[in-house]
Formats: structure tokens, C-alpha cells, sequence
């Protein structure tokens, strides 16, 4: 394990460029996605069942992607190339949201956007366990994670600003996005360093692609099992916004939904990271989903601004508590040749989860009601976590003995 020749409990250079490439990506990504749907919905007249398409199928087609780019990953030993790819197709897909004149212009420029990330996710995710000790691992995470979410509090931040001064100029929010996005290149070529790591590969046709698959253990993919019933009970966070209008929270002030659940989410992100590689991750994970069964019946049934600022809240908080350590899991539970692969797979699989869900939540809403989808949230979230408390139970504190 590459420890950069420092103490082993500092966190390493490569992670908190990570971290700042993570910051830049997603302050653009959020200034676009916190506009999005009110974008669609209102200005382009698309309905909500497209909106749950065009969310779901992005996701669920990139998702694809990313289980390749795990274990091409391992087959290159690089991991930087990809992580470079990845980034700059997010980028250059940042001007056609501006300009997009119909729905298929905003699904083909979402739908690149998420390749993008679908390529650079495994990579990235793997250059962060490459650089860092088991020690720190969750920290390391939680700390990218948090980075991640100030861009994401910050994107949101300026599109209100932004909103606010041009009375509501949407397209305007949308070529902004372009800036962050190109400096997050920059910063990634110049800032983020390859690891150089003995793998234990005999042959590398061995450990390719498919092949690599068949490596991987019964207590991962029952891990995986689990991560995908734990992500149908959470869908497309841009059905918070149409919610939120719904409410009643006024159009120029929609983006703010994200700035209150990333808040929560930075705040929350690197102490449980932190309480983890010192307890464990069973009780965090498990109180962060139990925290989502909780925003779920709060956002369904509330017809309050106030409870849904709180429901919106607790999301952020179930979002801190347990985005980062479900990596911590894979790292931990992943050989060091397997792990761009492992990686992959999870993203991979949470893309699919979140494909179904969001076209379930478009369904719904389009043909039932709003607050529908917030309860059959509620409902498969508290199923996953039954799931991945038999998982611990059955498997995990075996494999750690």
C-alpha cells in the first residue's frame, strides 16, 4: 500500500486534489441540475414521466460504462487517463445545456455528461484507496465526498444569484456552468499524480474485463445485492425540486433545495467517515438509511415549506453518513488487483437502481400523486436495510474475523 512516503494517518496530496477536482465538477454540475427539471417542466414543457426518463436512462445506460472502466482500470495499472477522459467529456458537454432547444438536446447532453462519470468514477475511486492506508480510508472518502458536496452547495448558491439579477434567466445560470467545469480540468492534469502499485497479475488476459468479474467474491456481490435494494428507495434528487415547487417555494429560490441538503451533507460527511474507521461502518450506515425512511415520510406528507426544508435536511444527512463508507466497504472487502473492477460493479449497480427508481418516481407523480413516491421510497429503503443487516450479520463479520 503506497503511503507516499508520510505519516499514514495523513491524508495524502492526491486525495485532496481529488477532492478540489470533485469541488469544481460538481459546482458547475449543480448550477445545471438545480435548474434542470423547473428548466424542462416549465420552460421546455417536457412531463414529469419524461423528466424520470431522461434522469433514469442517463443514469442507467452510464452505469454500464462504469463497471468497463473499473476493470480496464486493473487491466492498464492507470488509472489518471481515465479519470481524465471521464472529466473532460462532463466538460465538453456543459455548453449544449445552454443551448438546447428541445428535450433530446438535454437528454444527449445529460446522457454524455453521465458517461463521463460513469468512465471516471471506478478510477477515481480507485486512485483514492491506492493512495491512502485502510487507517485513513473512510476519512479519505468522507473527505472527497465533502469537497464534492461544498461544489455542490456552492453551484447551487450562484444559480440563485444568478436568477435573482436576470429575473430568472436560466440560460445565462446554464453558461456560467462552463467555467468551474474547465478549471476542474486544469486542476486534475497539473494537481492529481498516478500511483504506482505492484498488482499481483499473472497474466493480464486473466484479469480482464469479463474475466475479472468471475473473480470477484460471494460476499461482494451479495454486498452489491444489497446496495441495489438500498438505492431503488432513492431515486433522482430533481424530484425534490419539483416537489419543492410544488410546495410552494418560489422559482428563483428552487435551487436552494440543493444548498440545504449539501450543507447538511458537508457537515455530516467527514466525522462519520471518521467514526467509522474507528467503530466500524455497520451503525452509520444503518442510521443514515433509517434517516431516509424518515425524510421520505416527512417530504411525502408534509404540506409545509418548513418540515420540507427538514425532510431535505435529513436527506442531505442520509447522504453523508452513507455515500462515502459503502465505498470505504468496497475498498476493504476488494483485492488490490480487483478493486478498479469492484469499484465499477457498485457504481454500476447504484446507476441501475437509480434508473428504476427514477422512472418508478416519474410514474408515479405523473399518474398518481407526489407524495406517493416518497412513502414506496420509505417502504424499499426500510427492506434494503433489513437486507444489508443480514448481510453484516451473515457474511461481513465473518470475512473480518
Amino acid at each position: 500500500m503506497r503511503s507516499n512516503g508520510k505519516h499514514p494517518l495523513i491524508i495524502p496530496k492526491n486525495v485532496w486534489a481529488l477532492g478540489i477536482v470533485s469541488l469544481l465538477m460538481d459546482l458547475s454540475s449543480e448550477m445545471i441540475l438545480s435548474i434542470l427539471p423547473i428548466f424542462l417542466v416549465t420552460g421546455l414543457g417536457v412531463s414529469v414521466l419524461t423528466l424520470g426518463l431522461i434522469e433514469g436512462l442517463a443514469e442507467g445506460v452510464a452505469s454500464v460504462i462504469k463497471a468497463f472502466s473499473g476493470a480496464l482500470s486493473d487491466y492498464l495499472k492507470k488509472r489518471k487517463i481515465l479519470v481524465v477522459i471521464g472529466y473532460g467529456l462532463s466538460t465538453l458537454t456543459k455548453p449544449f445545456f445552454a443551448l438546447a432547444s428541445t428535450a433530446t438536446w438535454i437528454f444527449v447532453a445529460r446522457f454524455v455528461d453521465r458517461l463521463g462519470k460513469g468512465i471516471r468514477g471506478a478510477p477515481r475511486d480507485s486512485l483514492i484507496a491506492d493512495s491512502t492506508s485502510t487507517k485513513i480510508r473512510g476519512t479519505a472518502y468522507s473527505l472527497r465526498q465533502t469537497l464534492d458536496t461544498l461544489g455542490a452547495v456552492l453551484g447551487p448558491i450562484f444559480a440563485i444569484i444568478i436568477l435573482y439579477l436576470t429575473t430568472n434567466n436560466f440560460r445565462l445560470v446554464l453558461w456560467f456552468a462552463v467555467i468551474p467545469a474547465v478549471l476542474c480540468i486544469v486542476v486534475l492534469i497539473f494537481g492529481v499524480k498516478e500511483t504506482t502499485l505492484k498488482r499481483n497479475i499473472s497474466s493480464k488476459k486473466s484479469y480482464f474485463l469479463f474475466k475479472n468479474f468471475s473473480k470477484i467474491t460471494p460476499v461482494i456481490w451479495l454486498f452489491f445485492l444489497t446496495v441495489f435494494i438500498l438505492n431503488l428507495g432513492h431515486f433522482s434528487e430533481a424530484f425534490l425540486l419539483l416537489r419543492s415547487q410544488e410546495i410552494g417555494l418560489k422559482v428563483s429560490f428552487i435551487p436552494i433545495v440543493f444548498v440545504v441538503m449539501n450543507v447538511a451533507y458537508a457537515i455530516v460527511a467527514v466525522p462519520f467517515g471518521h467514526l467509522a474507521d474507528k467503530v466500524g461502518f455497520f451503525i452509520p450506515i444503518v442510521c443514515g438509511f433509517l434517516i431516509l425512511v424518515l425524510s421520505n415520510i416527512i417530504l411525502a406528507l408534509t404540506n409545509g415549506i418548513e418540515w420540507m426544508f427538514a425532510g431535505i435536511i435529513f436527506w442531505g444527512i442520509h447522504l453523508g453518513m452513507t455515500q462515502g463508507l459503502l465505498l470505504a466497504i468496497v475498498a476493504q472487502l476488494s483485492p488490490l488487483e480487483l478493486r478498479g473492477t469492484s469499484f465499477g460493479l457498485l457504481h454500476s449497480i447504484t446507476g441501475a437502481a437509480l434508473f428504476v427508481a427514477s422512472l418508478i418516481a416519474g410514474y408515479l407523480w405523473q399518474y398518481y400523486n407526489s407524495g406517493l413516491i416518497f412513502i414506496v421510497s420509505a417502504i424499499i429503503t426500510s427492506v434494503g436495510i433489513t437486507f444489508f443487516i443480514l448481510w453484516h450479520c451473515c457474511y461481513f463479520t465473518k470475512v473480518n474475523k
